[in-house]
């Protein structure tokens, strides 16, 4: 419920910002200079794809992005431009898929149906260079417009971790070596005003490795659905 309330205020928040700044170009029109969308922040719902063949999601699985995008017009009316920022990307993924660290190997092992476990999930913190083709139908005259970005994003794992909470064992480690630490994924963004929605598709698996005892791959491409809230 505090998470909920945050969104809210977030939410309000940003569309307050933006108007006033779109009320102040509108108000002046010789600024014909303007750019869109500096700042960045957003939350998203992470759905796991590829996964091995006794392995589901379970839990919540969720991200926090944000960050700075430079906004470059490419034509006179300046409704079209190329977008270049820094961010960062704060995913947690819930499923079945147990990983255990052996020494300096991790170890995957799907998670026994008949096991009661309170918790079993891994997150990555993410720095992230998005690059984007942005549409839209903005001009100094209008405080709402339409929004179309295409674009691909760059990233680099900062960190990663690896929890476990069961009756009988808990355990956590850090810095999970079968993670790709260099991750792309192509991203969506459209909506019209303060709400913008976005599909985010990796490109790269997560994972390079294999389930201990059958030797089946480990890979999982989070596909990532959520709202984006921009201002000046």
């Amino acid at each position: 419920m505090k998470l909920l309330y945050f969104f809210c205020l977030l939410f309000l928040f940003t569309s307050v910002l933006a108007q006033d700044q779109l009320s102040w170009l509108r108000e002046n029109e010789s600024d014909s200079l303007y750019r869109e969308d500096q700042f960045y922040v957003g939350f998203s719902f992470n759905f796991l794809t590829e996964l091995p063949s006794e392995v589901d999601q379970s839990g919540f699985s969720g991200g926090l992005i944000f960050g700075f995008i430079r906004d470059m017009p490419i034509n006179k009316r300046r409704n079209l431009s190329i977008g270049l920022g820094l961010g960062f990307n704060l995913n947690t993924f819930g499923q079945t898929l147990q990983i255990r660290r052996e020494g300096s190997n991790d170890v995957f092992e799907p998670i026994d149906p008949d096991i009661d476990y309170d918790s079993n999930r891994f997150t990555t913190n993410l720095i992230e260079v998005p690059l984007e083709f942005r549409w839209r139908s903005s001009d100094v005259d209008k405080l709402s417009f339409w929004r179309v970005y295409l674009g691909v994003n760059f990233g680099y794992v900062l960190s990663s971790k690896s929890v476990y909470r069961s009756p009988e064992e808990r355990y956590s480690f850090r810095s999970i070596n079968a993670i790709n630490d260099f991750r792309t994924s192509a991203k969506l963004t459209f909506g019209y005003g303060a709400v913008n929605f976005f599909a985010d598709l990796s490109l790269i698996p997560v994972f390079e490795g294999q389930i201990n005892s059958s030797q089946e791959e480990v890979s999982i491409r989070p596909v990532k659905v959520g709202l984006t809230f921009f201002f000046l």
